[in-house]
This record gives C-alpha cells, structure tokens and sequence, in this order.
C-alpha cells in the first residue's frame, strides 16, 4: 500500500505528523506554525509594486517585514503538498459549484465565489484581529499553553458548530 496515493489519511497519523512538524518548527526556527501571516506580507509585497514607499512607512509592515521567509514558503508548500496529494490519489478534480452547496443554498456560482470573496475577507480580518490563524492558535499556541491560544481554539470550534447548525440545521 502506498500512504501517498490514499485519498484520506486517518486523522490520528496527520495529527501526530502536524505535532511533530510543531516541534520541529519550534526547534529549528525559534518561531510558532501559522499562516495568516503569511498572508499579510503577501498583501504587503503586491502592495510595495504600487507604492514602495507607502509600505516601507507602514506601522504594521515594519514589525512584519513583507519578505519571503519560511513561513510564506510553508503556505507555499501547503498548496503545492494539497495538489501533488490530490493527483497521486486521483481525487484531483475542479469543482465550480459542489454539490452540497447547490443542494443547500444554490447553484449559481456568482453567488458561490460572491460569499466565498466575503468569507474569505472576514477570516483574514479574524485571524489578524485574534493575532492568529486557526492553525497558529490551535497548534502552535495551544502546544505552547498558551491561554489566549486556548479561549481561541474554543471559540473556533464553537463558532464552527454553530455555523453548521445555522447553514444545515443540525
């Protein structure tokens, strides 16, 4: 059996993998996994094409420099790692619209990338707001006792459990 080409890893094997890799994080780099700001300073370098000076002059960007760095490559990996796995399984297809969206809410993919752009938006203020993403709070902050990491990952999983029952009636 080759664990490469499995379509769904058991969640208890990824779980210990993702732990490891948080130690391994911590050891080599001296810094937490995450990813949101990864994404901030994404935003900053396509901002520096249009305005360098702005963005040299910016609070935020000066304690978060808009550099290419390990982090940024993680979140790079991530999307190269999430298409090679998709191919090897032969799970990879494109889905406009999926199913379970045009069965509860519609089929129009106007509306679909429409609340997915708003989605998306809110949870980019969110995690800059909570001073991190799902994965800083919930790996990386939970691992390290963190107790503001811990208020946040429960809030996520209660937000998500009453997101489900609002959208699916549960």
């Amino acid at each position: 059996m080759n664990v490469f080409r499995l379509e769904m890893w058991s969640p208890y094997v990824v779980g210990i993998l993702i732990g490891l890799l948080n130690i391994a994080t911590l050891i080599i780099s001296d810094k937490a996994l995450g990813a949101s700001t990864s994404f901030a300073k994404t935003s900053g370098m396509i901002r520096k094409i249009f305005n360098k000076e702005k963005v040299e002059k910016n609070e935020y960007y000066l304690k978060v420099a808009p550099t290419i760095d390990w982090g940024w490559m993680l979140v790079v990996g991530i999307i190269i790692g999430a298409f090679i796995s998709a191919k090897l399984s032969g799970a990879f297809e494109v889905i406009i619209v999926p199913n379970m969206w045009q069965a509860e809410i519609s089929s129009s993919f106007f509306l679909r990338f429409i609340i997915a752009m708003f989605g998306g938006i809110t949870l980019g203020i969110g995690a800059r707001w909570a001073g991190g993403c799902t994965s800083g709070h919930g790996i990386s902050g939970t691992a390290q006792l963190s107790i503001l990491s811990w208020v946040a990952a429960i809030c996520f999983f209660i937000g998500g459990i009453a997101s489900a029952l609002l959208i699916y009636g549960i």
